[in-house]
């Protein structure tokens, strides 16, 4: 019989818990609308239709740090404005609000009575009387203190990144230079050209080439493309550039000189991460008669040279069956040899070019278009088509997508005889 009583007491106990909790919160539900109006979360006040304070709420009074007295009836809202946010209230702010009759979250600093200012965000609606006349202004101010703190916040974040893409963006230009010759050496008897064209100033490239001086008078020239971008390519084209001029020294037989890059490349990038690239090796060497040169070009997947000839014709060097430079342990070499006499002009270049998107969406430039562009303006010289393709490239602007590497050699015409 006790135990029963404990439990009766127990339940009545509990429901009467329950009750009181229900009746603090019904009460909490009773609040006045003074008192909502009061200590709302925003700040509320109404003006008269020419500005002058007619009621203001405790919250908008606490966060400027004046009494109610300070403002009712001896002030404007533009009062409470800073001179910019006066300004504007005057120009855009209440005109808009008389056109329309209601401006919304306007942003502006209000003075504080101590002189800080108060971000805030302001909306404002214009009351009607039944006959549609204007009575009064109703204005809500949100505290915009965080919010300004998140964009100032946003916006040094994106200083930051911009100084850090700057930074790298040097970073990518000045790496780049270094793998690039300076400057092309002088070859006695020829005319050189050469051009880099940069894709995105983001991002380091793999193309890479150079003319440089050999035993005996000769003269060793390159032109290739490291697949990829950015720093791993980057160590590549460095690697590559290197071993392509110390290859030549020891043999410059243009299919030795590839085969030895190919070996480097292979013994030094297997397994889950394969390197490889295009290239282009030529040895070029005085012929001995009418200023003439001997070439003899070797390719390594690399797309074929067009030569420009003196009679004005243009056609692609046949270098067929070249494998990629890097691929295979042992990689097929194509060659080709011509003879370049006065007025001839070679042209080396990379798929950047070809791969281009033109105007017409999602047509390549293409092989064909360039033989018929080179076409066009043979005969030349090597510095005549290398401007022509520069202002090429830059015509196809964002079409670009990857580097373009662009080297030329000519053999001038005698002094005196004229281009066609």
């Amino acid at each position: 019989m006790c135990g029963a009583d404990d439990g009766r007491h127990h339940e009545g106990g509990a429901g009467a818990d329950a009750d009181g909790a229900q009746a603090s919160f019904s009460a909490l539900l009773e609040d006045s609308a003074e008192d909502l109006y009061e200590n709302a979360p925003c700040g509320y006040l109404s003006t008269a239709l020419d500005g002058r304070i007619a009621k203001v709420n405790r919250t908008l009074l606490d966060w400027l740090g004046y009494r109610r007295g300070d403002l009712v009836g001896r002030m404007r809202f533009s009062d409470l404005l800073t001179v910019g946010g006066k300004l504007y209230h005057e120009t855009h702010f209440a005109p808009l609000l008389s056109m329309q009759g209601e401006v919304s979250g306007i942003a502006l600093e209000l003075k504080a009575a101590d002189g800080s200012r108060l971000p805030v965000l302001v909306t404002s609606a214009v009351k009607t009387g039944g006959d549609g006349q204007p009575l009064l202004i109703r204005t809500t101010v949100v505290d915009a203190r965080d919010r300004r703190a998140y964009e100032a916040e946003l916006l040094r974040a994106r200083q930051e990144a911009d100084r850090e893409r700057d930074r790298l963006r040097t970073l990518a230009t000045t790496l780049q230079r270094t793998l690039l010759p300076p400057a092309l050496d002088d070859v006695p008897g020829l005319d050189v050209a050469a051009h880099y064209h940069v894709a995105s100033v983001d991002e380091v490239g793999g193309d890479f080439y150079d003319l440089f001086p050999l035993a005996h008078g000769s003269w060793g020239l390159f032109l290739g493309d490291v697949c990829g971008k950015g720093a791993a390519a980057a160590a590549i084209t460095s690697l590559a550039r290197y071993t392509l001029r110390a290859a030549a020294v020891y043999d410059p037989s243009p299919a030795a000189v590839l085969g030895n890059l190919n070996t480097v490349l292979n013994h030094e990038y297997t397994g889950d991460d394969p390197r490889f690239c295009t290239v282009i090796f030529g040895l070029l060497a005085p012929a001995g008669d009418e200023g003439a040169f001997h070439l003899t070009l070797a390719s390594g997947g690399h797309p074929p040279a067009v030569l420009l000839r003196a009679d004005g014709t243009a056609d692609y060097l046949p270098t067929p069956g070249g494998q990629l430079i890097g691929v295979l342990p042992e990689a097929e070499i194509a060659t080709t040899t011509i003879r370049l006499t006065a007025g001839d002009t070679l042209l080396l270049y990379t798929d950047g070019l070809t791969e281009a998107h033109t105007a017409q969406a999602g047509v390549r430039y293409g092989d064909e278009a360039l033989l018929d562009f080179t076409r066009s303006l043979a005969p030349t010289t090597a510095s005549g088509v290398v401007q022509a393709l520069s202002a090429l490239l830059d015509s196809l602007g964002s079409g670009v997508d990857d580097d373009t590497a662009v080297l030329a050699i000519n053999v001038p015409r005698p002094p005196g005889e004229e281009q066609r």
